[in-house]
């Protein structure tokens, strides 16, 4: 092997473990702040807190998460301090999980919840752009379908945790000091990964995809978010279907978490897959995972028997591609100068496409179900001309390294 040939095989090996290493601090971050929320509505209703109040502050804490995103990813490429402000995001996010143990006051509760999605929000448009760096030697769909699947790993991990808590015995406040053990793990690996790599954009392959030159984000990535749009418009939540599960009696009550936990396995496995695909096929993938997992929406609102489960899994498997693909695609369809604010946008028009979206199809569910999977479909089948356009004219999805 030549020396250019073995250095850039290192760098790859370098990116890879960096890959790796913001995976597990977003395991440890999930089982902190999933394992949270699973019991803060409970917590708040013992604090006093009334069904609207709990409501409202899911509702808060969701725009706060999304809009948020949109400042914190012009400000990572307005200022280039990728790693402050993914690192403050981080120590907001999770130490604001273990104080809840201490909240005398739903008030003090509620502010501390706000702040744990304010962090969530500061953090992730400058992760993702670093991500999306070492993504571009091992492969986005690779990178971003590993870090959603160990990312899901911990989001099933954090609420098993606080169950076992309390069916030991503990409360709520026990419950939320415990998880301030993942939380300091997860703190203490990303400075660690700050100072192993603290200049992740060095690992980027020159000249490849997303390098264009140019101050503004591309006409094509403009394209791509208007299909990202439509996609998250058309994916129910959760809660919706479970809701009908519950209505239809389509899964006895004790069950339909299991449902969800099976979901999320989906997702994890689903991810991995789809990211494989995406090296391979590029956007391709992603239109052939919005085409499938349409398909949800029927089978779960109007199936019958095994089919309600059926597209539980589907719900699942579109969760995976969205996690992994539509996030590895901005490093395709965005400058690497301006992948921060990339990020920032894509997170802010999903959150709020998909609030929409969620709230039109609640609407449409009272008025008949069938109307809710109508929108459902159509919306999500709407966006596959819109990611193959921005597709056309782009750079290839294996970009040819600079070795030199």
């Amino acid at each position: 092997m030549s020396k250019p040939a073995a250095a850039a095989a290192r760098v790859d090996r370098r990116a890879l473990r960096f890959v790796v290493l913001l995976g597990v601090v977003s395991l440890f971050a999930d089982m902190t702040y999933e394992g949270a929320r699973s019991i803060t509505g409970p917590f708040l209703g013992m604090l006093g807190a009334s069904a609207a109040v709990v409501g409202f502050v899911s509702g808060l804490g969701e725009l706060v998460g999304y809009a948020v995103r949109l400042v914190s990813g012009y400000l990572s490429d307005r200022t280039g301090r990728y790693w402050a402000l993914t690192i403050v995001g981080y120590c907001v996010n999770l130490l604001a999980v273990p104080l809840l143990a201490w909240a005398g006051r739903w008030e003090v509760a509620v502010a501390l919840i706000v702040a744990e999605r304010f962090g969530k929000a500061v953090r992730t448009p400058p992760r993702d752009a670093m991500l999306s760096h070492a993504a571009s030697r091992t492969g986005a769909g690779r990178a971003f379908g590993l870090h959603e699947a160990l990312d899901q790993v911990g989001a099933v991990t954090g609420p098993l945790i606080v169950t076992a808590v309390l069916m030991a015995g503990g409360t709520h406040r026990i419950a939320f000091a415990a998880l301030g053990g993942p939380a300091v793990v997860a703190i203490l690996l990303v400075a660690a990964a700050r100072l192993q790599y603290p200049a992740p954009r060095a690992l980027e392959v020159r000249g490849g995809a997303g390098q264009e030159a140019g101050a503004g984000l591309p006409r094509r990535f403009r394209l791509y978010l208007i299909g990202v749009a439509l996609v998250a418009a058309g994916f129910a939540d959760f809660p919706l279907m479970a809701y009908h599960f519950a209505r239809t009696d389509a899964f006895a009550p004790q069950t339909i978490a299991l449902v969800y936990s099976m979901a999320m396995a989906v997702d994890a496995a689903a991810a991995l897959i789809w990211g494989r695909l995406y090296d391979r096929a590029g956007l391709r993938a992603m239109l052939i995972a919005v085409a499938l997992s349409a398909a949800f929406a029927p089978l779960a609102f109007l199936g019958k028997g095994w089919l309600p489960l059926a597209g539980a899994a589907l719900w699942g498997a579109g969760m995976g591609a969205q996690e992994s693909v539509m996030r590895a695609a901005i490093s395709r369809v965005a400058p690497a100068g301006r992948r921060g604010t990339a990020y920032g946008v894509f997170n802010s028009v999903y959150g709020a496409a998909w609030f929409a979206g969620s709230a039109t199809m609640g609407l449409l569910y009272t008025r008949h179900p069938a109307l809710l999977v109508t929108f459902s479909v159509a919306a999500q089948l709407l966006a596959l001309p819109f990611i193959r356009a921005s597709e056309r004219g782009g750079p290839a999805a294996n970009p040819v390294r600079d070795e030199g």
